[in-house]
Formats: C-alpha cells, structure tokens, sequence
C-alpha cells in the first residue's frame, strides 16, 4: 500500500496543471463581467441607432432634451425654446419615455 502512495508522489502533475486556476478565472470574470458589459453596449448602440425625430433624451452629460434632427453621426437636440445643440450620438444616454415619473412620488 505504501508503494501505491509513494508511486504517486514520485508523478508530478502534467504542466498545464499549473494554468488550470487562471483559466478558470478568465471564465468566471468572462462570464460574470465582460459578458454582461458587451450585451449592455450591444443594447445601447441598438437604442441609439433607433433615435428619431421628437424623442426626448437624456445625454451623457445629462442634458435632456428633444431631438430635433438625426444624422448618422450627430444628433441635434433642443434643450429649451430656440436653444439647438449638437450632439454625438454615441454620447446619448438614453431615451426617455414622454410624460416620465412625476418626482418623490
């Protein structure tokens, strides 16, 4: 029995052995971190390819205005009476629903 034990020992593990535990971290950190943030651009680059004229929206800056005309680059968006600024379309955060939630309510 102990020359069963002593064989063992005397083997040492094959070297890819040694990467198993940072192989095995990559697809934790896959799956746990990058996955979620790659389906969130995808969502987002969707949202942002589906503005159109008269959607209220919210910048990455946090103005929040109307669009009042898109290109495949830019957006122009008024965010009060007369006042048109040009904006990124990448830079758009999101699209607010009309009417929104009243505040503290």
């Amino acid at each position: 029995m102990l020359e069963f034990l002593a064989a063992g020992a005397a083997d040492p593990a094959p070297g890819w052995m040694q990467f198993l535990p940072i192989i095995g971290m990559v697809v934790i950190f896959w799956f746990l971190l990058f996955r979620p943030q790659m389906k969130r651009a995808k969502e987002h680059q969707a949202k942002i390819a589906g503005i159109k004229k008269n959607d209220q929206v919210v910048t990455a800056g946090g103005l929040v205005g109307r669009v009042v005309r898109v290109d495949d680059d830019y957006a122009e968006i008024e965010i009060a009476q007369g006042v048109r600024v040009k904006a990124v379309k990448s830079t758009i955060g999101d699209i607010v629903q009309p009417g929104g939630k009243p505040a503290n309510d």
